[in-house]
């Protein structure tokens, strides 16, 4: 099971879940595989395929596979049970049930009624890790949020004067372009937007570039931006309900997303827009957003990970901005606690990534 987790991280096949397999006959690997993309086959036919090209036998042989499998027709895909049934597999070892309701029990009430023994629960918390995304936007239509900050030493993200240029180290850098590419979306502020005119693209050679969104209550966005060169679909812009209409016009024919999601005091609806991106096809977003989106992201608690990274430097200064505004715990017992943390060293940096368990 170690293996087929491995397997599955390989590829990032979104909307999708993460799912690796691997056949097991005699005490001997016969076929392993993982799931592309999606409209691909799914990792239980590429290891069952992946035998048959070895010259294996499948019959009376084992599967490992990381999610339960599927007993209905996808989008673009057979379901898996009957191929798995057709190989003469004997047993399978699923991880853990599948929480879609299409699914949810039916894969394993097929297999056992076609007589294949199955057990569930192999490994079952790395194999949720690995499917957060997918778990996160399947059971509550939202997509899963990664908020990502760097910060000082004492926990500032700027001078007092606002210089940001770097905190973090290259390797810290690099690290946060393919993070960018293991996510649908990139979403930060307009005051981000203002200040850096980023591009909020990969960076680096072979990624993908994520789908750039930008909370703009009142649609101040410059058409002139770096984000806006060749948006093509992949800029999505957040707003209220106080903005220019042929502002949000002139986006749109250049090529942009402008989601109208306002709450009663004009300002955008962050749970509301969740649910739009969702709807447009983002499962999983990095949060990039500077302290007002980020503080506004946490008090609705739509933050569900933190990633940190922490230089060796001391900033300073009471007017220097700390990572995370809005309101806040009002008592530590109430704070937000990072489980299953993690801590690596990135470059001269420190990495902290844990989920965040709101009390």
């Amino acid at each position: 099971m170690h293996l087929a987790i491995s397997l599955a991280r390989r590829a990032n096949p979104s909307p999708n879940p993460h799912v690796g397999a691997v056949l097991i006959k005699q005490e001997e690997i016969i076929g392993q595989g993982f799931h592309k993309k999606a409209g691909l086959p799914h990792a239980e036919i590429e290891a069952i395929n992946d035998a048959k090209k070895r010259g294996y036998d499948t019959i009376g042989s084992t599967l490992y596979v990381t999610l339960e499998p599927c007993a209905h027709h996808g989008k673009r895909t057979p379901p898996c049970v009957p191929a798995i049934i057709k190989a003469g597999i004997r047993k399978v070892v699923c991880a853990m049930k599948d929480p879609n309701p299409k699914v949810n029990g039916k894969g394993i009430e097929a297999l056992e009624n076609a007589g294949i023994a199955v057990k569930v629960g192999s490994y079952e918390d790395e194999a949720k890790m690995l499917n957060d995304v997918y778990i996160k936007q399947i059971t509550t239509g939202l997509p899963f949020v990664t908020m990502k900050v760097a910060v000082s030493l004492d926990g500032k993200i700027a001078t007092r004067t606002g210089d940001s240029k770097w905190i973090s180290s290259e390797a810290s850098r690099r690290l946060v372009g393919a993070m960018r590419d293991r996510h649908d979306g990139v979403m930060v502020g307009i005051g981000t937007i203002l200040k850096d005119n980023p591009r909020l693209t990969c960076r680096m050679k072979g990624c993908r570039d994520p789908v750039r969104i930008i909370v703009d209550s009142k649609l101040r966005i410059p058409l002139d931006v770096n984000v806006l060169k060749r948006p093509n679909g992949m800029v999505v812009i957040g707003c209220g309900n106080d903005f220019d209409r042929s502002k949000k016009a002139k986006l749109e024919r250049i090529g942009a997303r402008v989601f109208v999601a306002a709450q009663e005091d004009g300002e955008v609806d962050l749970k509301k827009f969740m649910k739009q991106l969702s709807d447009y096809g983002i499962t999983s977003i990095l949060l990039e957003g500077g302290s007002a989106l980020d503080g506004a992201m946490v008090d609705a608690k739509l933050v569900d990970k933190f990633s940190i990274f922490v230089a060796p430097k001391i900033i300073g200064g009471q007017d220097a901005k700390g990572p995370i505004g809005g309101i806040g715990a009002a008592l530590v017992k109430n704070s937000i606690v990072l489980k299953n943390l993690k801590v690596e060293q990135v470059g001269t940096d420190y990495f902290f990534e844990g989920y965040a368990d709101y009390r």
